[in-house]
């Protein structure tokens, strides 16, 4: 056994914005803490109250939209008092991108708190800003639990896994703009102008922010739009890979179909998107997911 084997004993910890499967968080021994959602009045722990599917019909059925509940300090503390009663000597946290959520400032909190009910622990708490939602950080989280049980040192998948947040890029195409402009990801008059129209905006997110790209009108134009954007942004970059999100609709397909033509390789991993990301999104959404130039 390595040194490192001997003495250190790493966990690696996130929240269910990372869309990881639960298969993979198995395998690779993740802590997934979940957020609750309330829609109608009716509060949603992800990944246990109801599978993705279930959530995304009740989205379309809901007379609101859903809202998210940041993890609180308190849970975060009393997560990380585990760690340090089990023996572990040092956490990796990654949490929902910081711009978006209140969270890692809870997690930061936590920290604090941590002291006063462990006053002699010795747990390093490794806290990361993903930068993004979704699998664009949760296949990375992976990534690095997979490395660490191969023997690598926590520093380089750290590193490794910060550089390529820098370079991770989404583009969203919504076919339902009814979350999107109540959570003001797109505005009122866009909104009700792609339902009249059949506008349908195109959309990056890129470090926690959206920009809406181009609109196309009709359904059938997204996804050429979605690929002609990603070819055009991601040009010149070695080393490509994308991923493929979806609510589980039928667009998603023809997403896959038309990402195997222009890139001429299979997507990483074809995901659900969760409760959190869809609750910003819509329940009628596919996102792609490149890595592009670092920023």
């Amino acid at each position: 056994m390595e040194m490192r084997d001997i003495m250190s004993k790493i966990a690696i910890l996130t929240d269910s914005s990372c869309d990881i499967p639960q298969e993979l968080a198995e395998k690779y021994g993740i802590d997934i803490m979940s957020f609750h959602i309330l829609l109608d009045d009716v509060d949603y722990i992800e990944r246990e109250s109801c599978t993705n599917e279930e959530f995304y019909e009740k989205m379309r059925t809901a007379k609101g939209i859903p809202s998210t509940a940041a993890i609180t300090p308190i849970q975060f503390c009393e997560k990380y008092c585990q760690y340090v009663d089990e023996g572990y000597t040092d956490v990796i946290h990654v949490p929902i991108n910081r711009s978006g959520s209140s969270t890692y400032n809870n997690a930061v909190m936590a920290q604090g708190m941590l002291r006063e009910e462990r006053p002699e622990h010795h747990l390093r708490i490794h806290l990361l800003d993903p930068h993004t939602y979704s699998m664009p950080f949760g296949w990375y989280v992976c990534e690095m639990a997979r490395k660490l049980q191969n023997g690598a040192e926590i520093s380089h998948v750290i590193q490794e896994f910060e550089t390529q947040m820098d370079k991770m890029e989404i583009i969203l195409g919504p076919y339902s703009l009814k979350q999107m402009k109540k959570s003001g990801r797109i505005s009122a008059a866009a909104a009700v102008m792609g339902e009249l129209m059949g506008i349908r905006p195109i959309i990056t997110l890129i470090d926690g922010k959206t920009k809406v790209e181009a609109k196309v009108r009709g359904d059938d134009k997204v996804v050429p739009a979605m690929v002609e954007l990603a070819k055009k942004r991601s040009e010149g970059v070695e080393d490509f890979d994308y991923m493929i999100g979806h609510t589980n609709i039928p667009q998603k397909d023809d997403l896959i179909k038309a990402c195997r033509k222009a890139f001429g390789k299979d997507p990483l991993i074809t995901f659900p998107l969760g409760g959190v990301v869809s609750a910003n999104t819509g329940p009628d959404t596919i996102a792609l997911v490149y890595v592009g130039h670092a920023r």
